[in-house]
């Protein structure tokens, strides 16, 4: 999943805990890239709990928990969250992958083909 503000994509992490945040905006989970985060406004797009008022949300099982506060809500279906969840051009149920798969897999097989 990439970066849901600048569409990065993240790598393997060296050992240790990823520098990479999770969040949730309307109502799904992204994922928000270092550089992302140490922007002035990196959490600004993010959901908040309406208890609290924190955007340290997690989104599981058709839910929304606040992982300060615990309070928790109803997720809203996918079919009625908005389109402008992925950055721009990018495919919004995998980030741009799919294609990026079809592209080394030709590139592979075309290699595999001539040996």
């Amino acid at each position: 999943m990439p970066c849901f503000r600048c569409g990065a994509r993240q790598t393997d992490p060296v050992r240790g805990a990823s520098p990479w945040k999770r969040g949730v905006r309307a109502d799904r989970q992204v994922l928000i890239c270092p550089r992302c985060q140490s922007a002035p406004d990196g959490a600004a797009d993010l959901d908040r709990c309406a208890s609290c008022g924190s955007a340290a949300l997690g989104c599981r099982l058709g839910e929304v928990e606040c992982r300060d506060c615990g309070h928790t809500r109803e997720a809203v279906p996918d079919e009625a969250a908005p389109a402008d969840l992925v950055p721009s051009g990018a495919h919004p149920a995998d980030g741009g992958l799919s294609e990026e798969v079809a592209a080394a897999l030709t590139r592979f097989f075309r290699r595999d083909s001539g040996a």
